[in-house]
């Protein structure tokens, strides 16, 4: 085993569990480049299973187990959340999983019930302290940029000659840098209807990638080529854009909240956890263990 916390072992399932969590999160960031940061991703996972371990530990001491009742309803959140087969799938793996999904989602609602406790005392942000977080953290309460944007579409039909559809709509392209109005040319060659030829403003993730990717990379007047996406060809035209501003403070006021909140709740359960740690017996075998590998 690689990890072993006060005499419990960690798998090597587990821990490589974790990590793939760890580097799927920073992955939808699109801040990693195949296996660089693997190594610091593993440390990531080994010191999140000792925290984990550590409070669920110190919780069976401090607080008594969990109901029945509330096991059972949290299994039935599990299967709402992951659809009745994929539970199911999950706990005929192997003899006695449902047993062991039992006692860890039972770990689990022990170990929240600790830490409800301990973050009982936190105070709540003032205003004074709200202020000063959003005037030092105005990056966290920006609106996003949106776009407004006219456009022409047209999907090939069954049988229709993509290259004919394509050719079509650059030749509508070069009548609009002739000239051409552009309202007029989408009621005319456009399959979406005059009512679809403004699409109002929108943010990223509103509308398909590849129509984003051209849109979002243009100037207000400016007209696109013609490009493809999985709902055909296109040309737009941007027709006004409103850049990311700070919220104002009233609107931001909650969000605020919510992360100072969250920021004195981890800031607790990290000294409980350095403070368990201090006394722990942590042994890691790395050498022979294939989440090192």
């Amino acid at each position: 085993m690689p990890l072993i916390v006060n005499g419990k072992p960690v798998s090597d399932e587990v821990l490589y569990a974790e990590f793939s969590s760890i580097k799927s999160y920073f992955e939808s960031l699109g801040n990693v480049s195949c296996c660089e940061r693997d190594e610091e991703f593993r440390g990531y996972a080994r010191q999140n299973l000792i925290a984990k371990a550590l409070l669920a530990e110190e919780a069976a001491r401090r607080v008594a187990p969990p109901e029945t009742a509330d096991v059972d309803a949290a299994i039935e959140t599990m299967k709402r959340e992951q659809g009745d087969f994929q539970f199911a799938a999950m706990a005929a793996t192997s003899p006695g999983e449902l047993a062991g999904i039992r006692q860890e989602i039972a770990a689990n609602l022990q170990t929240q019930k600790m830490l409800e406790e301990l973050w009982r005392d936190l105070p709540e942000p003032t205003d004074e302290e709200l202020r000063d977080y959003y005037d030092g953290h105005l990056p966290a309460f920006m609106s996003p940029e949106e776009l407004r944007a006219s456009h022409i579409s047209k999907n090939p039909g069954h049988g229709e000659n993509r290259e004919s559809v394509y050719q079509e709509l650059r030749t509508v392209r070069q009548k609009l840098l002739a000239g051409a109005d552009f309202d007029e040319m989408a009621r005319e060659h456009s399959d979406k209807g005059k009512e679809q030829i403004d699409l109002g403003f929108f943010k990223r993730g509103e509308l398909p990638e590849e129509f984003e990717l051209v849109a979002f990379s243009m100037e207000i007047g400016e007209l696109s080529p013609v490009f493809a996406s999985t709902y055909g060809f296109h040309i737009t035209k941007v027709t006004a854009r409103k850049a990311a501003a700070p919220k104002p403070f009233e609107e931001a006021k909650d969000f605020a909240r919510q992360i100072l909140v969250e920021e004195r709740r981890k800031a607790k359960t990290q000294a409980l956890v350095s403070e368990l740690q201090g006394t722990a017996r942590i042994e890691e075998t790395v050498q022979e263990s294939s989440f090192a590998v």
